[in-house]
Order: C-alpha cells, then structure tokens, then sequence
C-alpha cells in the first residue's frame, strides 16, 4: 500500500511543481516551448534538436521531468552565453548522478561555479600548461612510438582500432598525472579498465534516469550499486597515487601533474574569499583528467579513421603531404607540434573531424548563477543550459555543405568559423590542448607509417553515431587494416 500510495503521490507532486513554476516566470519573456516529454530519449539526439530551431528557432525550451532546459543551437547563442555572459552561464546543475560521481570530493568537471572552484580549475590547468609544459610532447612521442611498434606486430590484420586508441590516450594521461611510476606498478591496465567500467555505468538508463526523477533512488537500482562500487574502486586507486607521491614529495621539484598539485594547492590564493584548495581538489582532478584525457580523444581518433576510409582521396593527399615535409616512415623524420603549420591538410582534417563529430556534441549542462538573457528572451537564475555544439556545426547559415566531410573548408583564403568542439567560455574543456596534441601526433604517425584500409572489400564503418544519445558521441564498432607503406 506504501509504494502504492508513493506513485500516486509522485505525479501529484510533479504537476505542483510545473505550476507553481510556471507562476513564478509569468512575467518574463522566455524561449518558445517545444511541447512534448520525450525530446531527449529521441535517436541521434544533437541533429534532432537541431531540426526542432526549424520551428522554433535557434534557442527555445523542452521539458526535462520536473524542469524545463534551454537548448542553444547556433555559434551565435553558445558565444553569446558562454563567452560573452560567461558569469551568467558558467554554473552546473547539481544533479543527482553528478553528486554520485563526486561522492562528496570537490569536482572540476561537475562542480558548480565559486570562487574556490575557479581556484580549483586555475589549478588543473597550471598543472597541464606549466607542470607538464616540458615533458608533454616528450611522454605523448614516446607512448605513441611504442603504439606503433605494437601495431605493426598486428600489419596488414584487421584491427579493431578504438580499444588501441583508448588503452593509448589512457596511457599517456596516466604517465602525466602520476608519473612513471604508474609503469612499474603495472598499474595501466588497472585505470584503463576502470575508465571502460565508469563511462559504460555513466550512460546507462538506470543512472540517467535519476536526474528526471530523483525520487527513484529510494528504489532498488543495480545500476547505481554498480557506480557505487566503482567509484569506491576509483577512489581506492587515485588515494594510493596521493599517498606514495606525498612520502615522495620533494620541496620546489615536480615529476608529474599530481607533485605539481600538492604543492600548488598549498599556495596562498591571490582572490579573497576563494578559501583554500584541500588534498581533495587534487584527487578529483586527478579523476577530471582521466576520464576527460582517455574516451575524447580515442573516439576522436576512431572518427577521423572511418573518415579516412570512406575517402581514401583525401588520405592519399595526407600522405603526399606528409611525404614533402617529413619523408617516409623509414626515415625517422619528424616535425615538432610547434611546427605544425608544416602540414596545413592534416590540421584542416582535424578540424574537421572535431567539427563535424564533436565528441560531447551537446556538452554538459550549464546552468545560470542569475536571471539573464540571449537575444531578447530571459533566462531565469537556475536555468539549465545545454549548448548544442553539434547542432553549432551543422548550421547552414554558417558552414558550407555542413554534413559533408570536406577539409578543404579550413584551406580557402579568410577566416574559417570557430570549431567549437572543445567548448568555449569559463567551462572550456582544460584538456585542449593535450588532446589537440596527440591528434595531431598520432595521425600523423599512422598515416606516415601505414595506408589505411578496410578489413574486407567494401566493408566501410558506419559513419551514423551509435544512436542513442551517451555523453560521447561514439563511434559504432568496426575494424581497419593498417597495410606499411612502402620503404623510400
């Protein structure tokens, strides 16, 4: 009779809720309503609510259970919230999943703004610019290299390129955040799985389910005893890391992101009121950094490959390239990130790439620390946010054939429109440029040292994302032959 009475009670409490809601805004000037529930349960999520601005208009609202989100959909009002009003849009909704995934610890990624949480960024992003600044490009080289040799053991065999990808970016952001050390603990393989299990737990239907109707956790979940053990695992990993680099510790030295953490946060903050950065500021951006520094970038890589299949012109070219500037894979010769002008074609595939597959296509979520406005519609305190990078991308009004895989784009005189891929404003992605790094190293590596193939005659991957929405936008599965090119 209990649960009877509670799922009665439920839709009450809903429909009190949407009213008295509704009441409060009477006098604002708010987006345009897209009536309906289930917006966000439709397949390939970012291109439908791209079709939705038809109607609608490029800002506009949907019902998202007990609230209402506002969705932004062109370059114009992403920059003009994001970069322009950042103040305005730089908080995160405190969300029942997200207070999971932190279990209490400060997070970086789904922390709301303060001022601490901007020392808090300051911080991580010291640690990626300054910290790691000399040693950054020499870790990704040398972990890319030892990819490769591992590759070529699988030549001319279909290889199912993601997982490579993801154990590889995984790799490198364990070498920068924790130093060799994570090596000879044999300790890789340990995150990298830990990495897989999480993200998989994240997007399952048992967990998102819980930010529409939180009232859910009371019930038995599965799904939410799993994240839980998870995240006990996560926090049992990262603590160890914490414990053997503080005995470790040498006063005005640093041997990886953490070293430059913990004595970074003991620092005075130069903001008043800021308040100080603890022991578990540095865990979670420890955490931030490799989740954020292994499934992006593999999936990246995993795009620009089945791009590449489905235009082999386009590699050939690359390649050519390549060839003028560096000479082939037998020659050793390689170009420095700096110098990375050298290959115009590869940047421009890149760009591509990320415009056209941004990996967190609708980003996440932001919501407004006070009422504002984005041309002409109000936007009350506590609004969500979701800026639809991917729909961004697609605009007519501002790209050429958006749907089309088309390089050329960013090698024709002028300026090319901004790729907001990496986001843009107070909540831009802090891994940029270790990410832009490695695609640029990697890609360059591959297509110096093998001619990219399908494992069988006209067996191309789909280029459909997997469809139903993830936070990622995945890749659906598939294989490639690296076939080595030829030596002189």
């Amino acid at each position: 009779m209990l649960f009877l009475g509670l799922l009665l009670l439920l839709p009450l409490m809903a429909g009190a809720c949407l009213l008295w809601g509704q009441w409060k805004l009477r006098s604002l000037h708010l987006p345009p309503l897209a009536p309906g529930f289930l917006h966000l349960l439709r397949p390939n999520l970012p291109v439908y609510l791209l079709g939705l601005t038809q109607k609608f208009g490029p800002i506009y609202r949907l019902r998202l259970g007990l609230q209402y989100v506002v969705v932004l959909n062109s370059k114009r009002t992403i920059e003009e919230a994001m970069v322009r009003k950042w103040v305005d849009f730089a908080g995160r909704p405190q969300m029942l999943s997200y207070k999971l995934a932190s279990q209490g610890y400060p997070d970086l990624s789904l922390g709301d703004y303060s001022l601490l949480w901007k020392a808090h960024k300051k911080l991580t992003r010291s640690a990626l610019l300054l910290g790691i600044r000399n040693s950054m490009e020499t870790v990704v080289e040398k972990l890319t290299q030892e990819f490769f040799e591992r590759l070529r053991t699988q030549a001319s065999a279909p290889v199912a390129i993601q997982k490579e990808f993801s154990f590889l970016t995984c790799s490198i952001i364990c070498y920068l955040t924790f130093g060799d050390k994570i090596k000879e603990d044999n300790l890789i393989h340990a995150f990298y799985d830990w990495v897989q299990e999480v993200m998989k737990i994240w997007d399952h239907w048992s967990i998102q389910i819980l930010d529409i109707i939180p009232f859910l956790r009371f019930f038995p979940n599965p799904g939410l005893w799993k994240l839980q053990q998870t995240i006990e695992k996560r926090d049992y990993f990262v603590e160890k890391q914490l414990r053997w680099h503080k005995e470790s510790l040498v006063a005005g030295q640093w041997r990886d992101m953490m070293d430059y953490m913990l004595q970074e946060m003991a620092l005075p903050r130069v903001e008043e009121g800021s308040g100080q950065l603890l022991e578990g500021h540095v865990h979670m951006a420890a955490v931030d950094l490799l989740i954020g520094g292994t499934e992006t970038t593999a999936t990246t890589l995993s795009w620009a490959v089945a791009f590449l299949l489905h235009h082999p012109e386009i590699q050939q070219r690359l390649q050519e390239e390549l060839d003028l500037q560096l000479g082939s894979s037998a020659s050793g010769s390689w170009v420095s990130y700096k110098d990375r002008e050298r290959l115009p074609l590869l940047n421009a595939t890149i760009a591509e790439v990320l415009r056209l597959r941004p990996v967190v296509p609708l980003a996440l979520p932001h919501r407004t620390t006070q009422l504002s406005s984005i041309f002409g519609y109000d936007i009350p305190e506590g609004t969500v946010v979701i800026p639809n990078l991917q729909g961004a991308h697609l605009d007519d009004t501002v790209w050429e054939q958006p749907h089309e895989f088309w390089p050329d784009r960013f090698l024709k005189p002028g300026k090319s429109p901004r790729v907001l891929a990496f986001g843009c404003g107070a909540r831009v992605c802090l891994g940029e440029p270790l990410a832009r790094l490695e695609l640029f190293v990697v890609l360059a590596r591959l297509l110096q040292a093998f001619t990219l193939l399908p494992p069988a005659e006209g067996a191309l991957p789909s280029l459909q994302p997997q469809p139903y929405f993830t936070t990622n936008l995945k890749v659906q599965p598939f294989q490639v032959r690296l076939q080595p090119r030829g030596v002189g």
